[in-house]
Parts: C-alpha cells; structure tokens; sequence
C-alpha cells in the first residue's frame, strides 16, 4: 500500500489516528472514538462489445498507458452500481448505448496506478454514434488479425482470449 494516502485523523471526531494491530492488520484507528479506518481497493468497470467479428477499442488519451488502446472502461464512482458504470464510460468514450448482456471476468491487480479490481461485462451496441469522447483519442472496430498495441494486462488476457476462440471457431 505504498502509494495509499495516509490518514492521519478521524473523520468522525477529528482525533489523531495511531497504527494498531485490529481485524488481522495493522490499521489507522481513532484512540477516542474507536474508528477503524479501511483503505478500500479501487474499483473499475470495463465493456467487452463484438460486432461483425470485431471487437471495439478506445484509444488513451490520457495516462496510464496513453497511445496504447483499451476496452471502454472507466473507475466506479462511490454508490454507483458497476453496471450503470459500465453503460456510462461506453458512452461517454464512445458515442454508443450499450445494454450489458453477461459478466465476462474479475480481474485483480496490484499493479498502480490504475484499478485494483476490474470487473469485465459483455455488452451489445442498441444505439448511439460511434466518436471518441472524453478520455479516447480514437474509437474503433477490430479483427483478430488487425489489433493494434494494448494497455493494461486485463484488455491483453481477455483479447487473447477473443482471438483464440475466433480463431478456433473460423
């Protein structure tokens, strides 16, 4: 957890946080009020879309990665459903109205900066204009035979998958 912000005083009473050891770790905990506090993982949630054998990929505008293409993706927002947040970073890369249509794979990562937990859907295109918008360069359609250089371990594996089995079903 190195490059977790420490906390340093209690958020509900203000008091400063000591190290102890509680619920298996050594955690910030408020000495007055009994607070414990727990660095919570970052969450994202990605979108898998085929169409006519291609697979859609986001170009990074931004760093991590950025130049390197992606699948639409984007963090979860505190108290959002991964789902809506899955629909959403489609369309606000995109252009594209997505409806999920499956959960494809869980991914866990310590690897930073970035998501420490991406949760992948499957997703199919029911409206929209496809353009690059907020955080994509470029937006396009792929075959297995015409990828371009991917970002993030998690795009690789299940990319790698999608063509291994198209390979096997042509």
């Amino acid at each position: 957890m190195a490059d977790v912000i420490p906390v340093k005083f209690c958020p509900r009473c203000g008091a400063a946080l000591e190290q102890r050891h509680c619920f298996g770790a050594s955690r910030p905990c408020c000495p007055a009020c009994g607070y414990v506090h727990f660095y919570d993982p970052k969450v994202a949630a990605a979108v898998f879309i085929q169409q006519g054998g291609r697979i859609l990929l986001i170009k990074r505008a931004v760093d991590p990665e950025r130049g390197k293409w992606a699948l639409p993706a984007g963090y979860v927002d505190a108290l959002e459903d991964p789902r809506v947040t899955a629909v959403r970073e489609v369309r606000e890369e995109t252009g594209l109205e997505v409806r999920l249509t499956g959960l494809l794979d869980v991914f866990y990562s310590q690897q930073r900066p970035g998501a420490s937990i991406i949760i992948v859907y499957a997703a199919e295109v029911i409206g929209g204009e496809l353009q690059p918008q907020d955080d994509a360069a470029e937006v396009a359609w792929f075959g297995p035979d015409d990828l371009p250089e991917l970002a993030f371990e998690s795009t690789r594996e299940l990319v790698s998958a999608w063509v291994s089995a198209h390979r096997t079903v042509s």
